[in-house]
């Protein structure tokens, strides 16, 4: 999952998130109108990128990293393009998407308190190693 989304533009909503999955020769329509209402979409799947707020945009690019099922997935600053109380939200919801799907979550993020919510966190400062903790999630 990408920070600015990666949505193609001139695609629905539903159409973004089938493209990978029928790519990868895999059913597409079920999962992706399946994932698209999970992240609160239904009502949205004919809608372009354009005709979607910042973080109707985040949830298409969680409902298509999430159709895939992947065994690990890797989100860049996956609120970094979103205001406080939208990526407080997107968060939440990637966070019950993954404890649904199975999936192994790894962030980047200059958020301390996202980073506070994973089990494990490695922080780095100017490239080095400075912290590796293995602590209980705490729910903000």
């Amino acid at each position: 999952m990408f920070q600015n989304f990666q949505l193609l533009p001139h695609l629905t909503a539903e159409e973004n998130v089938r493209l990978p999955l029928e790519l990868a020769g895999r059913p597409a329509a079920a999962a992706a109108r399946d994932w698209l209402a999970r992240v609160g979409l239904a009502g949205r799947l004919q809608h372009t990128p354009r005709q979607l707020s910042g973080g109707e945009q985040q949830r298409v690019a969680i409902a298509r990293a999430f159709a895939g099922a992947p065994a690990i997935l890797f989100a860049d600053e996956p609120t970094g393009n979103l205001d406080r109380a939208t990526g407080a939200q997107i968060i939440d919801l990637l966070f019950q998407a993954n404890q649904d799907a199975g999936t192994t979550l790894i962030l980047v993020t200059h958020d301390e308190h996202l980073a506070a919510r994973c089990q494990h966190r490695l922080r780095l400062e100017a490239g080095r190693l400075v912290e590796d903790s293995h602590a209980a999630a705490e729910q903000l």
